[in-house]
């Protein structure tokens, strides 16, 4: 069942009443989601888009059999295709300053007769004239790079245990406008937490390097952020068309800039400014909102003298009394004294809780921040200057109990409320915008920002409201709508990521939101729910799709109008599938299965060419190994390759799987070849998720490069295809949707960045679609 806002609203329409395994459904797009893929924007028409000016990228690296060379097609240098890729400008190649070739079919070149000591320059070559050489590049060693990083101090928690640093998720952008990118480094304590896990963390920084490794400044989250996957996404774009990129992300009193001299030195820190109402109420840059298990306790006490006060009590929604919400015969007046406080938190931490789960152990509760402002911080990118704070939208508003944190079994203070996701996305199909999203199980929001260079300004707010409770401390909360009348049905049907495509053809970009689609004007596209089937918890009913771990948005099946998403379900046998391809454009399910369980993780990529568009997998019950579908929905095998990360990374345009989680050596394999690189002496990140830093086209052609951390965070290691390939296709970074995916790539559990249209072994050139774009900066005259 998917509702939606603008033709049917908060109407239901059964998309069938058979389910079983596997759930195969046909749905329909809107044609105009396929003019958009299929060719609408081949000849450039429409308004132009923001994109970045970028340089010739050209790297060079040794392999083999001499030198590999590989540089940069620009988007605006596209004039049609052929057979094996796009047309346009070709490239004159020179060693030592002699022209040693000229390349027509790809922005490749391997020179056998190269050594290390070689130096190489690219020009484009346009109507038989030179245009736009590029600077001169010495090759790498070994096919990879050693950027350069400045580790932090270990430190030491509250509570007295030492901790230390790692390099974590990264992103890029071009803080000076001269084409090149410069890397964004998120330093991660090793106590970092999951927003379920009690205890401190040290402080989060992040860092921006040029590619040298020049270290340009250091931004100290402070202590009244939480370190953790969850809570820090820093969005790093150009947002307000200046050439030179920007970054955004939540800040709190005590987050600050640190810049260095030449040797190293503190040059300065500056605090980010406190806005006026929040100085005169005596917050400061000093506070420490970092709760201790005494703090807690205080904290229970408090909320508790407080409860007949409540809106919700008061209005009679929740128990009149906290004996009342335990299940006891009402004992004490209210409002209750401190000692009748303290004896219904004692009650509480000992008694109630346990008896819920045995988990729950609220005496060893510290480490959380559930109190304090919480701002979003504008930074200049090539100074880390604070350009703008303004309040985080929307606020905690209480611990999470209004979020469900104590209604389930398992009582969570603090997670459900800190669940964050944010991305860029070009909402008016010109410019980019950043989107921050907080809470995705029970209330979900999402706001919308645009930059102007001097002011952020709200575009529109999405609010499911709060999901209805008769009792907070023992309910059921998840899968339940809120109480907005247009997007009430938000709720639980975010996962822990995010995507920006244009999912309806309109040149805009929508939020793709899990299960949810918020259309590029902030109104409710559509919420995608379903049968329950006859062997699940709910036989005959409607449910969600619901929240999940992976989701992916691209043109999967390249015979099918528009766009797909591929998306995983925790919900188990609450929730109609396991697994589920979907239309991106009205939500409707393609083909998909109930699996009765969380199914975790999931993953799509053209990994069979023999095989008509990309293949999905998923880890399911009736394959312990893993389950593989072809694009329609067939299943074709009962092994399935690894989901932590994709890459192109091959000649022939087929997806290889980046593997290697916590202290395992990544790699990279090819499901018919095995494997390809094994990158020694690094590491992923975010422990089981098994994420390298970054994973995007970054320099060189149209592939990815695999951006990993060296084992001891001394360096980030840059590692390029050296695979000569024939296929010419300009910069993904010039697709709109790939740069914005590449920015939202360090959300909460990384997924891969995928173009807006079919990119694979079998790509039509045909339908690839020229950009339309302007270029900011230095590219201005010449370009816009």
């Amino acid at each position: 069942m998917t509702l939606k806002k603008k033709n049917c609203p908060l109407a239901a329409k059964l998309l069938s009443a058979a389910l079983a395994i596997p759930l195969l459904f046909t749905g329909m797009s809107a044609a105009a989601a396929e003019d958009a893929v299929r060719g609408q924007n081949a000849s450039g028409k429409g308004p132009k888009v923001q994109l970045e000016y970028l340089d010739r990228g050209l790297v060079a690296a040794a392999a083999s059999e001499g030198v590999f060379l590989s540089w940069r097609l620009k988007g605006d240098e596209v004039d049609g295709y052929s057979a094996t890729g796009l047309t346009g400008v070709d490239f004159n190649v020179y060693r030592d300053g002699s022209k040693i070739a000229t390349v027509t079919d790809s922005t490749n070149f391997l020179d056998r007769a190269g050594t290390s000591a070689s130096s190489y320059e690219v020009s484009a070559v346009s109507e038989g004239r030179e245009i736009d050489r590029s600077a001169a590049v010495a090759p790498w060693g070994n096919g990879y790079y050693d950027m350069p990083l400045r580790k932090p101090a270990d430190g030491v928690t509250p509570a007295g245990e030492a901790y230390t640093y790692s390099a974590n998720d990264a992103s890029v952008g071009d803080v000076d406008g001269d084409g090149r990118y410069e890397l964004f480094v998120k330093w991660d304590p090793s106590n970092s937490k999951d927003v379920s896990q009690v205890g401190y963390t040290g402080n989060t920084y992040i860092d921006a390097y040029t590619l040298e490794g020049a270290l340009l400044y250091r931004i100290d989250l402070g202590v009244n952020i939480r370190s953790g996957a969850h809570y820090t996404q820093f969005m790093v774009y150009d947002f307000d068309g200046d050439g030179k990129a920007e970054m955004m992300f939540k800040t709190a009193p005590g987050t600050k800039v640190i810049r260095f001299d030449r040797t190293g030195g503190v040059m300065s820190e500056n605090y980010i400014t406190l806005p006026e109402d929040d100085i005169r109420a005596g917050y400061s840059n000093g506070d420490d909102y970092r709760m201790s298990r005494d703090d807690y306790y205080e904290h229970l006490v408090t909320t508790f003298m407080g409860w007949q006060a409540r809106e919700e009590v008061v209005q009679g929604r929740w128990p009149a009394t906290i004996e009342e919400s335990f299940g006891l015969e009402k004992r004490y007046e209210y409002p209750l004294s401190r000692a009748d406080a303290e004896t219904l938190v004692d009650y509480f931490m000992d008694t109630y809780a346990p008896s819920r789960s045995a988990r729950n152990n609220l005496r060893a509760f510290e480490g959380f921040i559930l109190n304090g402002p919480e701002y979003l911080t504008v930074f200049e990118g090539a100074t880390g200057k604070e350009l703008q704070t303004i309040r985080y939208k929307p606020g905690r508003e209480d611990d999470g109990l209004m979020w469900g944190d104590y209604a389930m079994a398992r009582i969570e203070p603090g997670n459900r409320v800190d669940r964050f996701l944010a991305t860029v996305a070009y909402l008016d199909g010109k410019r980019p915008y950043a989107v921050f999203a907080r809470g995705y199980y029970t209330r979900s929001t999402l706001v919308s920002y645009s930059w102007d260079g001097k002011r952020l300004k709200e575009e529109w707010y999405v609010d499911s409201g709060w999901v209805p409770m008769s009792n907070p401390f023992n309910d059921s909360p998840h899968g339940r709508d809120g109480t907005d009348p247009e997007f009430g049905t938000l709720t639980t049907q975010g996962i822990h990521s995010i995507s920006s495509a244009d999912v309806d053809g309109d040149g805009k970009q929508e939020i793709v939101y899990g299960a949810a689609t918020i259309d590029h004007d902030g109104s409710l596209l559509y919420s995608s729910m379903d049968v329950m089937p006859p062997q699940s918890a709910a036989p005959g009913t409607t449910a969600r799709l619901g929240h999940g771990d992976a989701m992916h948005v691209t043109d999967i099946d390249p015979n099918r109008p528009g766009l797909e998403i591929f998306s995983v379900h925790e919900g188990a046998a609450w929730a109609p599938y396991g697994y589920a391809m979907r239309d991106a454009a009205t939500g409707q399910v393609i083909f998909g299965g109930y699996t009765g369980r969380d199914t975790g993780r999931g993953m799509i990529g053209d990994i069979d060419p023999a095989q008509p568009g990309m293949e999905s997998w998923a880890g399911i019950p009736l394959a312990p190994a893993g389950a593989l579908w072809n694009a329609q929905g067939r299943q074709i095998g009962s092994k399935a390759p690894g989901t932590n990360m994709s890459i192109k990374w091959a000649a022939d345009m087929t997806t290889q799987i980046v593997n290697g989680a916590l202290n395992v050596t990544p790699a990279i394999d090819d499901w018919n070849r095995g494997r390809l690189l094994t990158a020694d002496g690094t590491l992923t990140n975010n422990g089981t998720k098994g994420n390298p830093s970054l994973v995007a086209d970054i320099v060189g052609d149209w592939r990815e490069e695999l951006v990993v951390r060296t084992a001891d965070s001394s360096a980030l290691r840059i590692y390029l295809s050296t695979e000569v390939t024939n296929r010419k296709l300009y910069t993904l970074m010039h697709d709109v949707q790939y740069r914005a995916e590449v920015a939202r790539q360090n959300t909460v559990y990384n997924q891969p960045s995928y173009t807006s249209f079919y990119l694979a072994s079998d790509i039509d050139w045909a339908n690839v679609p020229i950009p339309n774009m302007k270029t900011p900066g230095k590219g201005d005259k010449r370009r816009d």
